[in-house]
């Protein structure tokens, strides 16, 4: 009735300690592209059995903050896995992942659980937005992901992926504490405070989180050491998933809209800024042929053949990539002509 019976399905990756194994899982692209290529996935572990209900988990949070350990203490949690197992699964990439049959051991419903690349990565701005289409096109995929029952934070990179959702989710957005030592997160909770990041809170007003230690994902000589690290994430597991169970489901519909939003709100952005800077330069090029004339004013008025070289700006069409489709955008250009 625990974890290790599907030891038996997995594949061993390392003996640790922890030892590591990897569920055989079912992998479908729902991007329809090849596996090089698919930045869409879902991997399926188990058969669903619609007779129990089925939560859904978003894991939003920067590159490096601790998301897919995470995913691994989660599904072990829900597997039953207890501490002398020592086994956790590997993650990867931008994933679902569905983990069925477990209903009734240690939670009452089975689980869904996205993964996404991390926000606030190195590659900038861009990269967010790639992230953001991804999402968008994962949810409007008929039938795959209707409702969100809880979205987690792992990181103070919040404000900009809590405008992601609409005002309806704000109730379903906690905080996901990844390395904690058991304490009180003092410092983390004033930085949420004074970020004012939209999240559910308690009847203090506070935000509500949960505490795990990742460096269970480690390999950890000390026994104690471990077995400390094991309870704190297995503790921070009880409480969430009992808080994931009477979390109510939300419509994607409206964040659905809030993300169309963005995406055109940023293509009119891109506009405005082109169209500044092409005002700019046809300022400047008339500005400088002024200066340009004024030095030959006195040669030009004897000599009408008199040519000077004069710049004139122009625009051109050019074909970007930009949150994950195709763009044609006009961009100014300066020659220099006689």
């Amino acid at each position: 009735n625990d974890g290790r019976k599907e030891l038996g399905k997995s594949v061993k990756l390392d003996d640790g300690p922890p030892a590591r194994y990897q569920l055989r899982t079912k992998i479908i692209n729902l991007d329809r592209l090849l596996d090089k290529d698919s930045k869409l996935r879902k991997f399926t572990f188990g058969k669903r059995d619609h007779k129990h209900p089925n939560k859904t988990v978003l894991l939003v949070g920067a590159t490096g903050s601790g998301k897919s350990t995470l995913i691994n203490a989660l599904v072990n949690f829900v597997m039953g896995v207890k501490f002398k197992d020592k086994s956790e699964t590997q993650t990867t990439a931008v994933s679902i992942y569905e983990v069925f049959g477990f209903e009734g051991k240690t939670v009452p419903y089975s689980l869904t659980i996205i993964d996404t690349p991390g926000y606030g990565d190195t590659r900038g701005i861009e990269y967010d937005d790639i992230i953001t289409k991804k999402l968008q096109d994962l949810f409007c995929v008929p039938d795959e992901v209707d409702t969100i029952d809880v979205v987690g934070l792992n990181d103070l990179y919040l404000n900009s992926v809590t405008s992601l959702f609409g005002r309806d989710m704000e109730q379903n957005i906690v905080a996901l504490m990844t390395h904690s030592d058991a304490t009180e997160p003092t410092d983390a909770l004033q930085a949420l405070n004074e970020a004012k990041v939209k999240c559910a809170r308690d009847k203090n007003n506070e935000p509500i989180y949960f505490c795990f230690n990742n460096c269970q994902k480690k390999k950890i000589k000390n026994l104690r050491a471990a077995q400390f690290a094991f309870k704190t994430s297995k503790d921070g597991m009880k409480y969430f998933t009992v808080f994931l169970e009477k979390s109510p489901p939300q419509s994607l519909q409206t964040t659905v809209e809030v993300m169309k939003e963005r995406i055109r709100l940023k293509a009119c952005i891109q506009n405005l800024e082109e169209r500044v800077r092409t005002i700019e330069l046809k300022q400047n090029t008339t500005n400088k042929n002024k200066e340009e004339l004024s030095k030959y004013e006195e040669e030009m008025k004897k000599n009408q053949n008199f040519t000077i070289n004069v710049e004139e700006v122009y625009r051109d069409k050019e074909t970007i990539e930009s949150a994950g489709f195709g763009l044609i955008i006009e961009l100014p250009l300066v020659i220099t002509v006689k």
